[in-house]
């Protein structure tokens, strides 16, 4: 019996030890390949410097933000999901006729592609990572988008300012949303249309003001924005 039960123990241990083994891994995975562009802890100092000087968005909700099937598969294969980069107006320039500025897509940089294995190492810890207290779990109510979805994004709320909902589109201020129900979860587009200051005080995406029912619109708008590669 005393001989089972030192087995048993010492088969705890080694499973702890493998799991430490793990998380160690991807820590130090997470520290070589993220940090130096990304923020994966809250900021202690959020100020405009910081917001002109980081050179990726911050991860330290990355778990209540991306969805983690799409995590995985991105850092495989990078796409552009900021046209104009995390600091649009250093990739501004000017129109051909002086009249209006364009985005410069090439001063945008690419990110590093992971393999497999560490794709999925560095999604298992990103998923962790929930920024307590910036997503209220349930307050999207999954309900249908409506018709009149598409206009508030598109005419009435002036989403299509900064985002674009079609790959053809030109690259805009804000992140591309026609992958948008692939990459976020609906709680977090809930949450960061209701209130974009409540993640980042300084960030250029207004307070709208709407109303809920507007939000669980373009909520369930968003989400229905996939990649047509499947």
């Amino acid at each position: 019996m005393r001989l089972k039960i030192l087995i048993g123990a010492l088969m705890g241990l080694a499973t702890i030890s493998m799991a430490v083994g793990i998380e160690a891994q991807a820590a130090d995975l997470l520290s070589q390949q993220c940090v130096a562009c990304h923020a994966v802890t809250k900021p202690e100092k959020v100020s405009l410097e910081r917001l002109w000087d980081r050179k990726g968005p911050d991860l330290y909700y990355a778990g209540s933000k991306f969805n983690k099937p799409w995590l995985v598969s991105w850092l495989q294969n990078p796409t552009t999901i900021r046209g104009g980069g995390v600091m649009y107006a250093k990739t501004v320039k000017a129109g051909a006729d002086r009249s209006v500025d364009t985005i410069d897509p090439a001063q945008v940089p690419a990110h590093p592609k992971l393999s497999a294995a560490d794709a999925a190492t560095a999604a298992d810890l990103l998923m962790v990572l929930k920024g307590d207290g910036l997503v209220t779990a349930g307050a999207f109510k999954n309900e249908p988008p409506s018709s009149m979805a598409s206009m508030l994004f598109s005419k009435l709320r002036g989403c299509t300012s900064c985002h674009t909902a079609k790959a053809s589109g030109a690259p805009t201020s804000g992140p591309e949303l026609y992958t948008g129900g692939d990459r976020l979860q609906p709680d977090f587009v809930h949450a960061y249309i209701n209130n974009p200051q409540k993640f980042d005080a300084h960030t250029w995406m207004p307070t709208l003001g709407l109303t809920d029912a507007d939000i669980q619109k373009l909520t369930g708008y968003i989400g229905t924005l996939k990649s047509e590669k499947k």
